[in-house]
């Protein structure tokens, strides 16, 4: 009978340290919540139009090169797998959702990437860039048409930095020779073919681009864009119970 009552009294006081943490725990995400704790939702899309109809002509932009970062918001890899260092939610449960699939349904874009999750931004929050590498695979350049990254920062407010790049590959320019002589040309022409099937890595042409950061206001949809590119967020601060 003694050893019962010691393992009722073990039971017990597991019992009520279990309880004992699992209040702190409640009390420490309701501290937390009603100020610091969002969700945050990104929509990109691209705008279904012809490259040669865009008027900016941002060929010879210079770029920078991609930030170097650990942390990726969304992308996709050559066999079209998603990597993301987020826990993210279904599109179906994204405020951002039935706009995504309203634009898509217009016919006139196509969304490349719907993300959301959760996380705490308390005031003076740093966040790191996250990667996003989406769209159409450039199979001689060897990644996506869309790539950069997007950073959330708060101060008093939250704010959103967008650095995408839109590309395309580059069409091969005729050379100077090829161009003052037609006998020249051929033997130019196939040079440079045979120059291609050894190193294949056509350069890249930058076709639009996002430079912006904006402040975000909870619970506004806020749209960034670009001729060809466009960027929809949103947050949803979460309240306590």
């Amino acid at each position: 009978m003694q050893t019962d009552g010691n393992r009722l009294c073990r039971l017990l006081a597991r019992t009520l340290l279990t309880a004992f943490l699992l209040t702190t725990a409640m009390a420490g995400y309701a501290q937390q919540t009603p100020d610091d704790y969002y969700r945050a939702e990104f929509v990109i899309l691209e705008r279904i139009i012809d490259p040669d109809a865009v008027n900016e002509r941002m060929v010879n932009q210079k770029v920078a090169a991609p930030t170097n970062t650990n942390k990726d918001l969304y992308s996709v890899t050559g066999d079209g797998n998603v990597i993301s260092s987020l826990k993210l939610q279904p599109r179906s449960q994204l405020h951002l959702g039935s706009a995504a699939n309203r634009l898509e349904a217009s016919g006139r874009y196509r969304v490349l990437m719907s993300a959301g999750w959760y996380e705490a931004f308390p005031p003076n929050y740093k966040g790191q860039p996250l990667r996003v590498e989406i769209g159409d695979w450039l199979a001689q350049a060897g990644q996506r048409e869309i790539e950069g990254h997007i950073t959330i920062d708060r101060q008093r407010y939250l704010h959103v930095a967008v650095h995408l790049n839109h590309w395309q590959e580059a069409s091969v320019a005729a050379s100077p020779i090829a161009q003052g002589n037609p006998d020249q040309a051929s033997d130019s022409s196939t040079a440079a073919n045979a120059e291609l099937a050894i190193k294949p890595d056509i350069p890249l042409e930058l076709l639009t681009w996002i430079r912006e950061t904006r402040r975000m206001r909870s619970e506004e949809i806020h749209f960034l864009d670009s001729p060809t590119i466009g960027v929809l967020v949103f947050f949803r601060k979460i309240e306590a119970n």
